[in-house]
């Protein structure tokens, strides 16, 4: 039992990702407020918390039921975008994520999507339903959450307190940990994809 709520954990997190979360968020790192971008990071968590204990409850039914679309589509379609950010990453670099720009009372709504809501966290939200408890999965959720806001808040502190004295280093590690990251990432994508598909084949009639 144990196992299981550690492999929902990972998978949140893998695909969360603050380190490489923060990449993707450096136009808001940088040109928000230390306060405005702590308060519409937690506001945007709030905002995927809600919205991934949704997709926990409803599983399956909300993609088969109600979108009349199957939930293995949805699995392949998050592991190839997951797979064109990673790829892209990989071989060309931070300059391939765009800054985000917006008014400092949108910004919840941006950082909540896409950077945390999408195919493939949405897809982890149906599977931690299926694996754990209700109560269970709201708990991996929301731990997984609060953790990634807490590093990117640190994140954001150390780039805002170390960017003039260290700006090289920063820059290091900008490009050496969002390439690492990205190759976690293309990795979760395959297989996401693998799995979509496999679930496809289950369904045709022997």
């Amino acid at each position: 039992m144990l196992s299981q709520y550690i492999h929902a954990f990972a998978l949140f997190f893998a695909l969360l990702n603050p380190f490489l979360m923060s990449i993707y968020m450096l136009g808001l790192i940088r040109n928000l407020d230390f306060k405005v971008f702590s308060k519409a990071l937690i506001q945007g968590a709030v905002i995927a918390l809600l919205v991934f204990v949704l997709f926990a409850w409803g599983g399956e039914a909300i993609f088969n039921e109600y979108l009349q679309v199957r939930f293995e589509a949805f699995q392949i379609f998050g592991g190839l975008i997951f797979l064109v950010i990673g790829y892209r990453y990989v071989f060309e670099g931070a300059d391939t994520i765009g800054l985000t720009r917006g008014a400092p009372e949108h910004v919840a709504g941006t950082i909540a999507m896409p950077f945390m809501i999408g195919p493939g966290t949405i897809s982890a939200a149906v599977v931690t339903g299926m694996q754990v408890p209700m109560i269970g999965a709201v708990a991996v959720i929301g731990f997984t959450l609060f953790l990634t806001c807490s590093l990117l808040i640190l994140m954001k502190f150390a780039h805002d307190n170390l960017r003039t004295k260290h700006s090289k280093y920063i820059d290091r590690y900008v490009d050496i940990v969002g390439r690492m990251s990205a190759l976690l990432v293309g990795t979760i994508a395959i297989d996401m994809i693998i799995r979509g598909i496999v679930g496809v084949v289950e369904t045709i009639p022997q």
